[in-house]
């Protein structure tokens, strides 16, 4: 089993308990440079530092991803690989692309993540700013998907939003709490909880 646990923006305080809990149970720690292995220091000494480079060779980019994959699948395959992201996982990470490679050659290979505290919330407390309303967050690329949150008419909006070329939906009710629920494009729910986040791509 691979976890990708996220390590928040750089204080090792800002670890949530799960992620430290599978940081000091974890069979390998494996960490994306030497900034990561700092934060984890207090919680872990022996992690197995991978090189993720920060360049704009696509074909260097995937080299390393593949290798690193190698590096990882054998302590997956046969116990607990824990791979620390600073941030959150899923939020302009590395892991989607590592999962990409597992899924091609390592496909026997269980994987999930832990959420983190992302650089966008830490940034609003950084500031002492309060984020509300309307918000565009990019890193530059062309829009390909919304966030919607607190949504109580999923199908609604989602036909809404389906006329500017949205087509697939993931809505995500009481996250992380008694009775969550994960719907797909094709049995969005007419009505959702307060506790609603719909995901829109295109």
């Amino acid at each position: 089993m691979l976890v990708a646990v996220g390590i928040g923006p750089g204080d090792p305080e800002l670890l949530t308990v799960k992620a430290v809990n599978l940081i000091k149970a974890a069979d390998r720690v494996f960490v994306p440079g030497k900034v990561a292995r700092d934060i984890i220091a207090p919680y872990r000494t022996d992690p197995v530092v991978l090189s993720f480079p920060m360049t704009a060779d696509e074909d260097y980019i995937k080299r390393c991803i593949e290798e690193n994959a190698r590096t990882i699948a054998p302590v997956a395959r046969d116990g607990l690989a824990v791979f620390c992201i600073l941030g959150d996982p899923n939020f302009y990470g590395t892991f989607g692309r590592l999962c990409a490679v597992l899924d091609e050659v390592y496909p026997e290979i269980e994987y999930h993540s832990i959420p983190g505290v992302s650089s966008i919330t830490a940034f609003a407390s950084a500031t002492g700013t309060a984020l509300s309303g309307g918000i565009v967050i990019t890193d530059g690329s062309e829009l390909t998907a919304q966030i919607r949150m607190k949504v109580r008419r999923p199908q609604e909006v989602a036909d809404e939003l389906r006329k500017s070329g949205y087509s697939t939906f993931l809505l995500a009710e009481r996250m992380y709490m008694d009775g969550q629920r994960i719907y797909g494009t094709d049995d969005l729910p007419e009505e959702s909880a307060y506790f609603s986040i719909l995901y829109a791509g295109k």
